[in-house]
Protein backbone atom coordinates (compact mmCIF):
# COMPACT_ATOMS: atom_id res chain seq x y z
CA UNK A 1 0.00 0.00 0.00
CA UNK A 2 1.45 3.34 -0.99
CA UNK A 3 2.29 5.78 1.75
CA UNK A 4 -0.20 8.32 0.42
CA UNK A 5 -3.01 5.81 1.01
CA UNK A 6 -2.01 5.07 4.59
CA UNK A 7 -3.67 8.17 6.03
CA UNK A 8 -6.51 6.13 7.55
CA UNK A 9 -3.98 5.11 10.24
CA UNK A 10 -3.63 8.75 11.31
CA UNK A 11 -6.35 8.92 13.94
CA UNK A 12 -5.77 12.47 15.11
CA UNK A 13 -6.05 15.89 13.57
CA UNK A 14 -4.16 18.63 15.38
CA UNK A 15 -4.85 22.29 15.81
CA UNK A 16 -1.11 22.92 15.70
CA UNK A 17 2.14 21.01 15.23
CA UNK A 18 5.45 22.83 15.46
CA UNK A 19 9.05 21.65 15.25
CA UNK A 20 10.90 22.93 18.31
CA UNK A 21 14.69 23.00 18.36
CA UNK A 22 16.49 21.99 21.54
CA UNK A 23 18.18 24.51 23.76
CA UNK A 24 16.68 27.83 24.77
CA UNK A 25 13.71 27.47 22.41
CA UNK A 26 12.64 24.15 23.93
CA UNK A 27 13.19 24.99 27.59
CA UNK A 28 11.51 28.40 27.31
CA UNK A 29 8.43 26.71 25.87
CA UNK A 30 8.54 23.97 28.52
CA UNK A 31 8.71 26.57 31.28
CA UNK A 32 5.76 28.44 29.76
CA UNK A 33 3.65 25.28 29.45
CA UNK A 34 4.30 24.39 33.10
CA UNK A 35 3.51 27.95 34.22
CA UNK A 36 0.23 27.97 32.26
CA UNK A 37 -0.92 24.50 33.43
CA UNK A 38 -4.31 24.52 35.15
CA UNK A 39 -5.12 20.86 35.82
CA UNK A 40 -2.35 18.37 35.11
CA UNK A 41 1.28 17.90 34.03
CA UNK A 42 2.79 14.59 32.97
CA UNK A 43 6.56 14.68 32.40
CA UNK A 44 8.39 11.45 31.60
CA UNK A 45 12.05 11.45 30.59
CA UNK A 46 15.14 9.31 30.35
CA UNK A 47 17.60 11.71 32.00
CA UNK A 48 16.76 14.29 34.64
CA UNK A 49 19.83 15.92 36.17
CA UNK A 50 19.72 18.25 39.17
CA UNK A 51 22.01 20.76 37.47
CA UNK A 52 20.93 24.33 36.68
CA UNK A 53 18.45 23.22 34.03
CA UNK A 54 17.02 20.45 36.18
CA UNK A 55 16.70 22.73 39.21
CA UNK A 56 14.81 25.32 37.13
CA UNK A 57 12.39 22.75 35.72
CA UNK A 58 12.02 21.16 39.15
CA UNK A 59 11.16 24.53 40.68
CA UNK A 60 8.57 25.15 37.95
CA UNK A 61 6.97 21.75 38.65
CA UNK A 62 6.91 22.49 42.39
CA UNK A 63 5.25 25.86 41.75
CA UNK A 64 2.59 24.14 39.65
CA UNK A 65 1.96 21.51 42.33
CA UNK A 66 1.73 24.21 45.01
CA UNK A 67 -1.08 25.95 43.13
CA UNK A 68 -3.07 22.71 42.88
CA UNK A 69 -1.97 21.25 39.54
CA UNK A 70 -1.69 17.44 39.49
CA UNK A 71 2.01 16.88 38.64
CA UNK A 72 3.58 13.51 37.77
CA UNK A 73 7.32 13.23 37.10
CA UNK A 74 8.73 9.89 35.98
CA UNK A 75 12.41 9.29 35.18
CA UNK A 76 14.39 6.26 34.15
CA UNK A 77 16.02 4.76 37.22
CA UNK A 78 19.28 3.89 35.45
CA UNK A 79 19.83 7.01 33.33
CA UNK A 80 18.78 9.34 36.19
CA UNK A 81 20.62 7.41 38.90
CA UNK A 82 22.70 10.48 39.81
CA UNK A 83 19.61 12.47 40.77
CA UNK A 84 20.19 13.28 44.43
CA UNK A 85 17.98 11.97 47.22
CA UNK A 86 17.68 15.53 48.51
CA UNK A 87 16.27 16.73 45.17
CA UNK A 88 13.81 13.83 44.98
CA UNK A 89 12.59 14.29 48.54
CA UNK A 90 12.09 18.00 48.01
CA UNK A 91 9.97 17.32 44.93
CA UNK A 92 7.81 14.83 46.85
CA UNK A 93 7.52 17.04 49.91
CA UNK A 94 6.30 19.95 47.77
CA UNK A 95 3.54 17.92 46.16
CA UNK A 96 5.12 16.53 42.98
CA UNK A 97 4.33 12.85 42.43
CA UNK A 98 7.67 11.23 41.58
CA UNK A 99 8.44 7.74 40.31
CA UNK A 100 11.47 5.91 38.93
CA UNK A 101 11.04 3.48 36.06
CA UNK A 102 12.42 -0.01 36.77
CA UNK A 103 14.98 0.48 39.57
CA UNK A 104 17.67 -2.09 38.81
CA UNK A 105 17.70 -3.78 42.21
CA UNK A 106 14.09 -3.17 43.20
CA UNK A 107 12.14 -4.03 40.07
CA UNK A 108 10.02 -7.16 39.89
CA UNK A 109 11.46 -7.64 36.39
CA UNK A 110 15.08 -7.78 35.29
CA UNK A 111 15.00 -6.51 31.73
CA UNK A 112 18.33 -4.72 31.76
CA UNK A 113 18.05 -3.25 28.27
CA UNK A 114 14.44 -2.11 28.69
CA UNK A 115 14.72 1.50 29.77
CA UNK A 116 12.24 4.38 29.71
CA UNK A 117 13.83 6.26 26.83
CA UNK A 118 10.96 8.45 25.69
CA UNK A 119 10.74 12.17 26.48
CA UNK A 120 7.18 13.44 26.68
CA UNK A 121 5.35 16.31 28.37
CA UNK A 122 1.55 16.58 28.40
CA UNK A 123 -0.18 19.59 29.95
CA UNK A 124 -3.93 19.70 30.69
CA UNK A 125 -4.50 16.92 28.17
CA UNK A 126 -4.36 19.53 25.42
CA UNK A 127 -0.72 20.53 24.85
CA UNK A 128 2.28 18.26 24.46
CA UNK A 129 5.97 17.98 23.64
CA UNK A 130 7.42 14.75 22.23
CA UNK A 131 11.08 14.52 21.27
CA UNK A 132 14.57 13.44 22.21
CA UNK A 133 15.45 16.20 24.68
CA UNK A 134 16.38 15.27 28.25
CA UNK A 135 16.29 17.60 31.25
CA UNK A 136 19.96 18.50 31.59
CA UNK A 137 22.40 21.32 30.83
CA UNK A 138 23.72 19.37 27.84
CA UNK A 139 20.42 19.90 26.04
CA UNK A 140 20.14 23.57 26.98
CA UNK A 141 21.96 26.71 25.85
CA UNK A 142 24.22 27.61 28.75
CA UNK A 143 26.80 30.42 29.12
CA UNK A 144 29.68 29.49 26.84
CA UNK A 145 28.02 26.24 25.79
CA UNK A 146 25.52 25.59 23.00
CA UNK A 147 22.91 22.89 23.37
CA UNK A 148 23.31 19.50 21.75
CA UNK A 149 21.35 19.38 18.48
CA UNK A 150 17.92 17.89 19.09
CA UNK A 151 14.22 18.53 18.43
CA UNK A 152 10.76 18.02 19.84
CA UNK A 153 7.32 18.25 18.30
CA UNK A 154 4.88 20.60 20.01
CA UNK A 155 1.30 19.52 19.39
CA UNK A 156 -2.13 20.78 20.37
CA UNK A 157 -5.34 18.85 19.88
CA UNK A 158 -6.78 15.35 20.06
CA UNK A 159 -3.42 13.58 20.06
CA UNK A 160 -2.61 15.00 23.52
CA UNK A 161 -5.36 12.89 25.14
CA UNK A 162 -3.74 9.77 23.72
CA UNK A 163 -0.32 10.88 24.98
CA UNK A 164 -1.84 11.50 28.42
CA UNK A 165 -3.31 7.99 28.37
CA UNK A 166 0.11 6.54 27.51
CA UNK A 167 1.74 8.47 30.36
CA UNK A 168 -0.83 7.07 32.79
CA UNK A 169 -0.31 3.58 31.39
CA UNK A 170 3.47 3.74 31.88
CA UNK A 171 3.01 5.31 35.34
CA UNK A 172 0.66 2.56 36.58
CA UNK A 173 2.32 -0.22 34.56
CA UNK A 174 -1.17 -1.22 33.44
CA UNK A 175 -2.78 -1.06 30.04
CA UNK A 176 -5.40 1.68 29.95
CA UNK A 177 -7.83 1.40 27.07
CA UNK A 178 -9.27 4.50 25.46
CA UNK A 179 -12.96 4.31 24.61
CA UNK A 180 -12.83 6.99 21.95
CA UNK A 181 -9.32 7.71 20.78
CA UNK A 182 -10.57 8.36 17.24
CA UNK A 183 -12.26 11.69 16.59
CA UNK A 184 -15.78 11.42 15.15
CA UNK A 185 -14.72 13.01 11.87
CA UNK A 186 -11.66 10.81 11.35
CA UNK A 187 -13.02 9.27 8.17
CA UNK A 188 -13.41 12.74 6.67
CA UNK A 189 -9.88 13.95 7.39
CA UNK A 190 -8.24 15.44 4.31
CA UNK A 191 -4.68 14.38 3.60
CA UNK A 192 -3.83 17.73 2.01
CA UNK A 193 -5.59 20.15 4.33
CA UNK A 194 -5.15 18.63 7.79
CA UNK A 195 -2.27 18.06 10.14
CA UNK A 196 -2.64 14.30 10.51
CA UNK A 197 -0.79 12.78 13.46
CA UNK A 198 -0.31 9.32 14.89
CA UNK A 199 1.45 8.19 18.04
CA UNK A 200 4.12 5.54 17.51
CA UNK A 201 5.56 3.41 20.29
CA UNK A 202 8.27 0.76 20.59
CA UNK A 203 8.18 -1.57 23.59
CA UNK A 204 9.10 -5.10 22.62
CA UNK A 205 7.99 -6.60 25.94
CA UNK A 206 4.47 -5.33 25.22
CA UNK A 207 4.60 -6.26 21.53
CA UNK A 208 4.85 -2.74 20.19
CA UNK A 209 7.16 -1.99 17.28
CA UNK A 210 5.32 0.90 15.66
CA UNK A 211 8.25 3.29 15.25
CA UNK A 212 10.27 0.58 13.55
CA UNK A 213 7.35 0.00 11.20
CA UNK A 214 7.20 3.72 10.35
CA UNK A 215 10.81 3.59 9.17
CA UNK A 216 10.26 0.38 7.22
CA UNK A 217 7.24 2.01 5.53
CA UNK A 218 9.46 4.94 4.60
CA UNK A 219 12.09 2.69 3.03
CA UNK A 220 9.52 0.51 1.26
CA UNK A 221 7.25 3.22 -0.17
CA UNK A 222 9.43 6.32 -0.64
CA UNK A 223 9.43 7.62 -4.18
CA UNK A 224 12.01 10.41 -4.18
CA UNK A 225 14.02 11.09 -1.02
CA UNK A 226 14.52 10.30 2.65
CA UNK A 227 16.50 12.45 5.09
CA UNK A 228 17.50 10.74 8.33
CA UNK A 229 18.93 12.37 11.45
CA UNK A 230 20.07 9.88 14.05
CA UNK A 231 22.53 9.90 16.90
CA UNK A 232 24.05 6.46 17.52
CA UNK A 233 23.20 5.42 13.94
CA UNK A 234 23.71 1.66 13.77
CA UNK A 235 20.90 0.21 11.64
CA UNK A 236 20.37 -3.52 12.02
CA UNK A 237 20.19 -6.07 9.24
CA UNK A 238 16.49 -5.55 8.44
CA UNK A 239 16.88 -1.78 8.22
CA UNK A 240 19.99 -2.04 6.04
CA UNK A 241 18.26 -4.42 3.65
CA UNK A 242 15.32 -2.04 3.25
CA UNK A 243 17.59 0.99 2.88
CA UNK A 244 19.50 -0.82 0.15
CA UNK A 245 16.30 -1.69 -1.72
CA UNK A 246 15.13 1.92 -1.54
CA UNK A 247 18.47 3.18 -2.87
CA UNK A 248 18.29 0.68 -5.75
CA UNK A 249 14.86 2.07 -6.68
CA UNK A 250 16.47 5.49 -7.04
CA UNK A 251 15.41 6.99 -3.72
CA UNK A 252 17.95 9.58 -2.59
CA UNK A 253 18.85 8.83 1.03
CA UNK A 254 20.79 11.32 3.14
CA UNK A 255 21.92 10.62 6.70
CA UNK A 256 23.02 13.26 9.20
CA UNK A 257 25.22 11.69 11.86
CA UNK A 258 27.30 13.05 14.71
CA UNK A 259 30.69 14.46 13.89
CA UNK A 260 31.43 14.72 17.60
CA UNK A 261 29.77 12.07 19.73
CA UNK A 262 29.45 11.75 23.50
CA UNK A 263 30.15 8.01 23.04
CA UNK A 264 33.41 7.68 21.08
CA UNK A 265 33.22 3.91 20.63
CA UNK A 266 29.72 4.29 19.18
CA UNK A 267 31.00 6.84 16.66
CA UNK A 268 33.75 4.45 15.60
CA UNK A 269 31.19 1.68 15.16
CA UNK A 270 29.06 4.01 12.99
CA UNK A 271 32.04 4.81 10.80
CA UNK A 272 32.59 1.10 10.20
CA UNK A 273 29.25 1.16 8.32
CA UNK A 274 30.17 4.20 6.22
CA UNK A 275 31.73 2.22 3.37
CA UNK A 276 28.63 0.00 3.18
CA UNK A 277 26.39 3.07 2.99
CA UNK A 278 28.54 5.00 0.53
CA UNK A 279 28.88 2.04 -1.85
CA UNK A 280 25.09 2.02 -2.12
CA UNK A 281 24.86 5.71 -2.94
CA UNK A 282 23.65 6.78 0.50
CA UNK A 283 25.06 10.21 1.34
CA UNK A 284 26.50 10.91 4.81
CA UNK A 285 26.78 14.30 6.51
CA UNK A 286 28.61 14.70 9.84
CA UNK A 287 27.29 17.49 12.05
CA UNK A 288 30.10 19.68 13.44
CA UNK A 289 29.11 22.50 15.84
CA UNK A 290 28.06 20.40 18.86
CA UNK A 291 27.07 16.86 19.74
CA UNK A 292 24.18 15.62 17.62
CA UNK A 293 21.46 13.95 19.69
CA UNK A 294 18.40 14.37 17.45
CA UNK A 295 16.14 11.65 16.08
CA UNK A 296 14.20 13.10 13.16
CA UNK A 297 13.39 11.93 9.64
CA UNK A 298 11.47 13.23 6.60
CA UNK A 299 10.18 11.27 3.62
CA UNK A 300 9.10 12.68 0.23
CA UNK A 301 8.05 16.10 1.57
CA UNK A 302 5.09 14.23 3.02
CA UNK A 303 5.89 12.51 6.31
CA UNK A 304 7.90 13.57 9.36
CA UNK A 305 8.69 11.31 12.31
CA UNK A 306 10.40 12.64 15.44
CA UNK A 307 10.87 11.50 19.01
CA UNK A 308 13.20 9.35 21.08
CA UNK A 309 13.85 6.48 18.64
CA UNK A 310 17.44 5.92 17.52
CA UNK A 311 18.09 3.83 14.42
CA UNK A 312 19.70 0.86 16.17
CA UNK A 313 18.63 -2.41 17.75
CA UNK A 314 18.42 -1.04 21.29
CA UNK A 315 15.55 1.22 20.22
CA UNK A 316 14.09 -1.49 18.00
CA UNK A 317 14.12 -4.34 20.51
CA UNK A 318 14.68 -3.08 24.04
CA UNK A 319 14.00 0.51 25.08
CA UNK A 320 10.56 2.07 25.47
CA UNK A 321 10.38 4.66 22.71
CA UNK A 322 7.86 7.28 21.66
CA UNK A 323 7.59 9.16 18.35
CA UNK A 324 4.98 11.25 16.60
CA UNK A 325 4.39 10.83 12.88
CA UNK A 326 3.08 13.95 11.14
CA UNK A 327 1.63 13.76 7.63
CA UNK A 328 1.35 17.22 6.12
CA UNK A 329 3.04 18.54 2.99
CA UNK A 330 3.77 22.05 4.25
CA UNK A 331 5.16 20.82 7.56
CA UNK A 332 7.34 18.20 5.85
CA UNK A 333 8.68 20.77 3.38
CA UNK A 334 9.57 23.18 6.19
CA UNK A 335 11.33 20.40 8.11
CA UNK A 336 13.23 19.30 5.02
CA UNK A 337 14.31 22.89 4.44
CA UNK A 338 15.74 23.05 7.96
CA UNK A 339 17.64 19.79 7.45
CA UNK A 340 19.04 20.98 4.12
CA UNK A 341 20.25 24.16 5.78
CA UNK A 342 21.97 22.11 8.50
CA UNK A 343 23.65 19.91 5.87
CA UNK A 344 24.89 22.92 3.93
CA UNK A 345 26.01 25.12 6.83
CA UNK A 346 26.87 22.84 9.74
CA UNK A 347 27.95 19.52 8.24
CA UNK A 348 30.86 18.00 6.39
CA UNK A 349 29.85 15.51 3.72
CA UNK A 350 31.75 12.22 3.85
CA UNK A 351 32.56 10.88 0.39
CA UNK A 352 33.95 7.44 -0.39
CA UNK A 353 37.27 8.88 -1.53
CA UNK A 354 37.58 11.09 1.54
CA UNK A 355 36.76 8.16 3.82
CA UNK A 356 39.42 5.99 2.15
CA UNK A 357 42.04 8.71 2.58
CA UNK A 358 41.16 9.71 6.14
CA UNK A 359 40.95 6.29 7.75
CA UNK A 360 43.88 3.94 7.38
CA UNK A 361 44.09 0.20 7.99
CA UNK A 362 44.52 0.32 11.76
CA UNK A 363 41.72 2.87 12.17
CA UNK A 364 39.40 0.63 10.19
CA UNK A 365 40.36 -2.31 12.35
CA UNK A 366 39.46 -0.24 15.42
CA UNK A 367 36.16 0.70 13.80
CA UNK A 368 35.45 -2.98 13.15
CA UNK A 369 36.28 -3.83 16.78
CA UNK A 370 33.93 -1.08 17.97
CA UNK A 371 31.20 -2.37 15.69
CA UNK A 372 31.61 -5.95 16.94
CA UNK A 373 31.55 -4.65 20.52
CA UNK A 374 28.24 -2.86 19.91
CA UNK A 375 26.76 -5.87 18.15
CA UNK A 376 27.60 -7.90 21.24
CA UNK A 377 26.16 -5.18 23.48
CA UNK A 378 22.95 -5.08 21.45
CA UNK A 379 22.75 -8.87 21.65
CA UNK A 380 23.06 -8.81 25.44
CA UNK A 381 20.46 -6.05 25.80
CA UNK A 382 17.96 -7.52 23.34
CA UNK A 383 18.41 -11.30 23.64
CA UNK A 384 15.54 -11.72 26.11
CA UNK A 385 13.14 -9.65 24.05
CA UNK A 386 13.93 -11.42 20.79
CA UNK A 387 13.17 -14.77 22.46
CA UNK A 388 9.63 -13.49 22.96
CA UNK A 389 9.28 -12.71 19.29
Amino acid sequence: MAMAKNHQNYLFSCNQVQLIRGGREYFSLLQQLIADAQYSIHLQTYIFDDDETGVEIGAALINAAQRGVHVQLMVDAYASKDLSDEFIERMKRKGVQFKQFEPLLKSRNFYFGRRLHHKVVVVDGDKSLVGGINISNRYNDMPGQSAWLDWALYAQGDVCKELERICNEVWTDKTIFSKSSTPKNAAALSLNNELLVRVRRNDWVNRKNQVSRTYLEMFQHAKQNISLVSSYFLPGRVFRKNMERAAKRGVQIKVITAGNSDVAVSKNAERFLYRWLLKRGIRIFEYQPTVLHGKLSVCDDELVTAGSYNINNISAYASIELNLDVRNTSFAQQTNMELRQIMEQDCVEVTYEQYQMQYGFFQRVWQWCSYVFFKFLFFVFTFYFKQRE
